[in-house]
């Protein structure tokens, strides 16, 4: 996603996209939440779990994901701006989920490791400047914990969103702080174009960059673990990524190509690992670029003609779904419905397929910040249109937008759009295969007095789903984090309790009227 690396973000957050090689501008509080109006294949350590839920009443079209990315790199999300009191930042935190809330958000991916700096209180690197204003200053408190607990009160899952390479946006390594890995380690980064890199190539980084998600996966109630699109710099000026001595030493008679994508998927391999042993029932998933190769350069590629993931930054999504290293993947299809060099209606099919039998879930990164931004981007109806598409393709189950200020800001009313076309009702988070599939026990004492039903919570209960009529002929109306549910429509209703992964309980049945 856009967030000042070779995509740089300025003004009104337009995106410079690699096309063809020339860059080309593409330009409700703590408590319960209805999220819609109630009137309208890995290794051994997670194969002893059951791959499929017991439960699941109604299944009619009712999961999909609804993400949004919360960037805090150069405070493009949040916070707003840097230097801000604790007190404030967390208001505009809720204000911020509040709204998504209502517009059907159900996932959060938020930025907690921008450029090697901290969302977070971290032993293993430096504050994040975004936070107080200055790198490695303590901004007075922890934001991790309140981040995530605030999600899940709304029901909403958060995903620590990590950038595994970035080591700085300047390559002065001796303005860093002290505490910085890139001073305390200098041969583990790449100056380039004015930027620190870590090298791919070394074990060692790729053990600390393993090392600092644990960190926050041990200590912090995350729901997931997220990789962006940043692997190996983007093309800019042109320079030579210099990494001769590590392919020197670990090369291993291989293409220089090769052994860069064997090294990205070797980090990879290595997060997924680490991350399901500690805590099987964390996701793991990644948002590559959009374009994995070009057919004019591979019979298996998709009909584009734009920089691709696989040969300009050495990332290859169809290893990671065939090596069953990641549970999701969002691609970003950043450009419009027919855009000749990178079209919509082209890529959704090309990732659809890509994905099609393995497990992986596959989500669509949308590019909200594009809207108003000129030519198809002016149209309303743009992203609103993309839905429609995903719909013809059962792999494609749900979507991402980038970025959280668009998703409050709601320019040209596309999420109101969205929200009346496709989100009228709630939707459950999907179900991975291969994650935990062992839902809670069913609610108890659920009664109707006077047209609220209430019903005894379950514990590690994440929330409760409410659905209207009986069997399979019923909608869902409601997912709520209450053990209570206010409704003016008489007839039967079913609750259900919902753990971490949105899986579900037996229903329990009540009569309204």
């Amino acid at each position: 996603m856009p967030d000042c690396d070779s995509h740089r973000v300025r003004g009104g957050q337009v995106k410079r996209q690699l096309i063809a090689g020339v860059a080309v501008a593409a330009t409700a509080s703590a408590g319960a939440y209805l999220l819609v109006p109630e009137a309208s294949g890995h290794g051994l350590e997670r194969a002893s779990y059951e791959t499929a839920a017991k439960t699941d009443v109604c299944p009619a079209a009712k999961r999909q994901m609804r993400g949004m990315w919360i960037a805090t790199t150069q405070n493009i999300d949040w916070p707003s701006k840097a230097g801000l009191s604790p007190a404030t930042q967390r208001a505009e935190y809720v204000r911020m989920l509040d709204t998504a809330a209502a517009r059907g958000i159900n996932a959060v991916f938020l930025q907690v490791r921008p450029a090697s700096d901290a969302i977070y209180k971290s032993s293993l690197e430096p504050w994040s400047q975004y936070l107080s204003g200055k790198a490695g200053k303590n901004p007075g408190w922890d934001p991790l914990p309140f981040l995530i607990s605030e999600a899940h009160k709304r029901g909403m899952e958060f995903h620590a969103w990590f950038n595994p390479y970035r080591a700085a946006y300047s390559d002065n390594i001796a303005a860093l702080p002290a505490n910085h890995p890139a001073r305390q380690h200098p041969g583990w980064v790449v100056k380039h174009e004015g930027r620190l890199y870590y090298n791919p190539g070394l074990p060692s980084v790729r053990d600390h960059v393993t090392k600092v998600i644990m960190d926050v996966v041990n200590r912090y109630d995350i729901d997931g673990v997220h990789f962006d699109d940043y692997f190996y710099p983007y093309p800019g000026q042109g320079t030579k990524f210099n990494d001769t001595a590590a392919y020197n030493k670990y090369g291993e008679g291989r293409s220089l190509a090769n052994w860069r994508r064997a090294n990205v998927n070797q980090l990879v391999a290595q997060v997924d690992k680490a991350v399901h042993r500690a805590k099987p029932y964390l996701k793991f998933g990644i948002s590559p670029f959009g374009i994995w190769r070009n057919k004019s350069n591979d019979p298996a590629g998709s009909k584009t003609n734009g920089m691709s993931a696989y040969d300009a930054i050495y990332a290859d999504p169809k290893a990671w779904i065939k090596a069953g290293t990641v549970d999701y993947l969002t691609p970003q299809l950043y450009w419009n419905r027919g855009f000749a060099a990178a079209d919509y209606d082209v890529l959704v099919p090309w990732w659809a397929n890509a994905v099609k039998g393995s497990g992986v879930d596959l989500y669509i990164g949308q590019a909200l910040y594009q809207i108003g931004t000129g030519g198809a981007w002016n149209r309303p109806n743009e992203i609103p249109s993309h839905l429609a598409v995903n719909k013809r393709y059962p792999e494609v189950k749900g979507d991402v937008y980038f970025s959280a200020k668009q998703v409050v800001q709601n320019p040209l009313k596309v999420m109101t759009r969205i929200d009346e076309d496709y989100y009228k009702r709630p939707a459950l988070l999907p179900l991975i295969k291969g994650l935990p599939t062992r839902p809670l026990g069913p609610v108890k004492n659920l009664r109707n007095a006077g047209g609220t039903l209430t019903w005894t919570g379950v514990p590690g209960a994440r929330a409760y789903a409410v659905y209207r009529g009986s069997g399979n002929s019923c909608e869902l109306v409601a997912v709520t984090t209450r053990s209570s549910f206010r409704t003016r429509a008489n007839g039967a209703y079913q609750v259900t309790s919902l753990d971490r992964l949105y899986n579900e309980s037996r229903p329990v049945s009540a009569r309204v009227g």
